[in-house]
């Protein structure tokens, strides 16, 4: 029998269990779900803070960077009194002042070929903030090989996108089957980006994420949401698995994880997120 919910949390979730499309039932779906957030920043901030109100009982953070003045601009996770800390332990923070019911799973670690399976093994859903193409590689390619959902998204600029990759229903690599050469894309650190922009993709990826976990809606699958915050539209692309994607499609040739910085050409971090919109969303 499911557990009761407290005085407390009838309260806080009353707005949830009222809809007809989550109810009780889904709410207690919700606290069961675990989400893994790839990134502690512009995107895994407002993702993080709108799955832990949602309540998502379990969130694991994957995160080795440390909080910047150049950060609090965007990434809603950290305030000014958090400059110098770990980002993993600033997020904690916020998110257990926002919900005690969440459980952080903090992954202060830079992920790798050697750990990356054993991270993402038992969540239900991946969401993919990085800030760098041989993360977002990586995270592709062991999403694709443990079946798990990997929610995408991605700002440069004043533009967004934002898309799900469903096992079995194509990948990141059948929309961009290999990064763009080392200094083709300029990083966020030289370009800019609107501040605001990734709180609009971030809350996209935490809804395809509650859907997700509820089994209820439409996901992104099959198409890719682009947003232009200056003339603020959003249009759609169709988008679909490719039966010669190196990694799943019909003759894979990635059937391994490698650690994509010597794959890249570039160091860690060089290439961010952000730049990674400007690859995808001009294919």
């Amino acid at each position: 029998m499911a557990s009761a919910f407290t005085e407390e949390q009838i309260k806080r979730y009353s707005r949830h269990i009222i809809l007809q499309q989550v109810g009780g039932k889904g709410q207690r779906k919700l606290l069961a779900g675990k989400v893994l957030l790839i990134g502690a920043g512009g995107l895994g901030s407002p993702a993080a803070l709108y799955l832990a109100a949602a309540g998502v009982g379990t969130i694991g953070l994957v995160d080795y960077d440390t909080v910047d003045l150049s950060n609090l601009q965007r990434q809603i996770l950290h305030r000014t009194a958090d400059l110098g800390r770990p980002k993993i332990d600033s997020a904690t923070d916020t998110i257990a002042a926002l919900n005690p019911d969440v459980k952080v799973v903090p992954y202060p670690v830079r992920l790798s070929s050697e750990n990356i399976l054993d991270i993402i093994a038992d969540y239900d859903v991946v969401v993919d903030g990085t800030d760098n193409f041989p993360t977002r590689y990586l995270v592709n390619d062991a999403c694709v090989m443990k079946g798990k959902p990997n929610v995408h998204g991605s700002i440069f600029l004043f533009e967004g996108q934002a898309t799900t990759f469903l096992p079995g229903r194509g990948c990141y690599r059948c929309l961009y089957p290999a990064p763009p050469p080392p200094g083709m894309v300029p990083s966020c650190q030289e370009a800019g980006v609107l501040g605001v922009l990734p709180g609009i993709v971030g809350s996209i990826q935490a809804v395809e994420a509650i859907k997700l976990i509820l089994g209820i809606g439409d996901s992104l699958a099959g198409r890719l949401l682009l947003f232009d915050a200056l003339s603020m539209e959003f249009r759609q692309l169709k988008i679909r698995r490719s039966p010669d994607c190196p990694v799943c499609g019909e003759h894979p040739t990635v059937t391994q994880l490698i650690d994509y910085e010597e794959f890249c050409g570039v160091p860690a971090l060089v290439h961010s997120q952000e730049a990674e919109a400007a690859h995808g969303a001009r294919h």
